[in-house]
């Protein structure tokens, strides 16, 4: 079972970092986004982005250099990732559940790696250690929690139905069973099977001696599989938001003579979309180009 663990957790951890580094790169070689206008823009500051202004309504606004907020930014993100502060105003009803399973993760992930790091120091014991297990354990309520509430809405809900696959189902049941196991297994594991600081000194050592129990060790191998799963599925979505939020929702970058987005334009203006909507008339052999300086509603006419 140890050695089992060990390599599960090896193994887990190299293919997730190595899939999230794969489909960052991805994301970052897409092609340069159709730009819109889409305000608020954070780093505008806390005073124009509060009416969704722009940098563009100053006077003679090209002359100027850029005054970019980024602490404002990064405030915006926090609140975004930690509270998921679009979800609760736009979907008041996922909010709950997805805020339950959401911040269960970081609770767990926070505690994991705090006893991991006091662990391999040499002072996880006492107080300290119990509270940072009964925090990863509280963060682990809260993901089966908030897993089963998700998992009873796409089944329950009418308006989920369209947006609902078998896999969402097979991806909330992993988490409910993976983090089950770790809470059960931890909790109720035997007088010398180790705690997190011991498997975490366990495996920079990969100290066979270690005594790991079953259940906990079921736990850590099926978290493990599920940690190299998700940079392959749209759980993914921690790497696509900061892409979506930099690289469309806030880039209001200038459009400079010569520079390298209007060279991207360019590029972008030559290739051959097809599209599924047929008034567009993005057949994949006309260019955007043409595509763009055409009338769809005209072409319809004749």
């Amino acid at each position: 079972m140890t050695i089992a663990v060990y390599l599960a957790i090896y193994a887990g951890a190299a293919i997730f970092l190595g899939g999230s580094f794969r489909r960052a790169w991805q994301y970052a070689r897409t092609p340069l986004h159709l730009r819109w206008e889409l305000y608020p823009v954070p780093h505008e500051g806390p005073y124009r982005a509060a009416y969704g202004g722009s940098y563009l309504e100053a006077q003679e606004w090209w002359r100027k250099p850029r005054m970019d907020h980024r602490g404002y930014e990064w405030l915006v993100m926090a609140e975004e990732i930690l509270l998921l502060k679009s979800l609760r105003e736009f979907n008041r009803r996922l909010w709950l559940p997805s805020f339950l399973f959401h911040g269960g993760l970081y609770l767990a992930i926070a505690a994991l790696c705090v006893e991991a790091v006091t662990g391999l120091l040499g002072s996880a014991d006492g107080a300290p250690a119990a509270a940072l297990a009964g925090i990863g354990t509280a963060g682990c309520v809260m993901i089966i929690a908030g897993a089963c509430w998700l998992l009873a809405r796409r089944i329950a809900d009418p308006a989920m139905k369209n947006s609902t696959r078998p896999g969402d189902f097979f991806n909330l049941a992993a988490f409910i069973t993976a983090f089950g196991l770790l809470a059960c297994g931890y909790l109720m594991r035997g007088a010398g099977t180790a705690s997190l600081g011991e498997l975490a000194r366990g495996i920079i050592h990969f100290d066979r001696q270690v005594q790991i129990g079953r259940t906990f060790g079921a736990g850590v191998i099926l978290a493990s599989a599920l940690a190299a799963y998700i940079p392959f599925t749209h759980m993914a979505h921690f790497i696509a938001k900061y892409f979506a939020w930099h690289s469309v929702r806030w880039d209001d970058r200038r459009n400079e003579r010569g520079g390298r987005m209007q060279t991207e334009m360019a590029a972008n203006l030559g290739r051959k979309p097809t599209w599924a909507a047929e008034h567009v008339g993005a057949d994949g052999e006309r260019t955007w180009a043409e595509v763009a300086s055409t009338n769809p509603a005209q072409e319809a006419r004749k």
